[in-house]
């Protein structure tokens, strides 16, 4: 229904956002991360996901497009919530995110209260799933296209599985990486090179 919500900063308190847009106070849920980006008095712009629910009609809002995507990313995990997709995306940017599925780290989701250590194997589960999916030849330790000279296929696969976890096509993830030196930086140094310059933003 909203796909963004731009306005004044009127509220700011735990977990919640409240933007002042044309005169209305929408109450926004959001992340740790989102929050440290917004100023009370100062406009600010939230992309956002309402939850619709028997007794419950929320809002859920995101300073970057990326969180918004690891947010809904994560509802489609079985048993996981807007609660705990929230409270993942506390402790986890989205980058960090995508490295903890790809490098299967059930100690960083687990940090996020609520989410215990069968909560974290679904996730990596489901997301690895969805990753060999869009990306079939992920985890195969052949890389989806040829490698750049001098970088380890699976380097480039955790970088394109990072990436797929954050919503990139594979089209999107060629023309990102194209010129990027993975040799010389490590596969979360990649993905963070890429998502400062890229055109979800």
């Amino acid at each position: 229904m909203f796909y963004y919500i731009e306005g004044r900063v009127a509220h700011l308190d735990k977990n919640l956002a409240v933007i002042d847009a044309g005169g209305v106070g929408f109450a926004i849920n959001t992340t740790v991360n989102t929050l440290a980006r917004l100023r009370t008095g100062e406009r600010a712009r939230l992309y956002t996901y309402m939850n619709v629910a028997e007794n419950a009609l929320d809002l859920y809002g995101f300073y970057e497009l990326a969180e918004k995507r690891c947010f809904e990313l994560l509802l489609t995990v079985s048993g996981i919530g807007p609660k705990a997709a929230l409270s993942v995306l506390g402790v986890c940017t989205p980058e960090s995110l995508a490295m903890a599925v790809v490098t299967e780290n059930e100690k960083m989701l687990t940090a996020a209260p609520g989410v215990g250590k069968r909560g974290a194997q679904r996730i990596i589960l489901e997301l690895r799933d969805k990753i060999a999916k869009d990306m079939p030849t992920i985890g195969s330790g052949a890389a989806a296209s040829p490698s750049p000279a001098g970088v380890p296929g699976k380097k480039l696969n955790d970088v394109t599985g990072a990436l797929t976890v954050l919503g990139y096509t594979p089209q999107e993830i060629t023309a990102a990486l194209h010129g990027v030196d993975l040799e010389s930086m490590s596969v979360e140094q990649a993905v963070k090179l890429v998502l400062k310059g890229s055109l979800k933003q």
